[in-house]
């Protein structure tokens, strides 16, 4: 599974992962900080991540599109 940490997450964390979870990665390391939360699941959706986050803000995208 390939993890992509929002930004409230630290993207130290992501060497930490990849024995578990290759591939996996952090919003800033892409470059898409600024994005909104469509874009960022819209990304996650098109590249095969699973979003990983502190807030609601995708808890409630995924009540809405799934």
């Amino acid at each position: 599974m390939k993890l992509l940490l929002d930004e409230n997450l630290s993207r130290r964390l992501v060497p930490f992962l990849q024995h578990a979870h290759p591939e996996s990665s952090q919003v800033t390391l892409l470059g898409i900080e600024s994005a909104d939360d469509a874009s960022i699941w819209q990304l996650a959706k098109d590249q095969g991540y699973t979003i990983v986050t502190r807030d609601s803000d995708f808890q409630e995208l995924t009540l809405v599109w799934g």
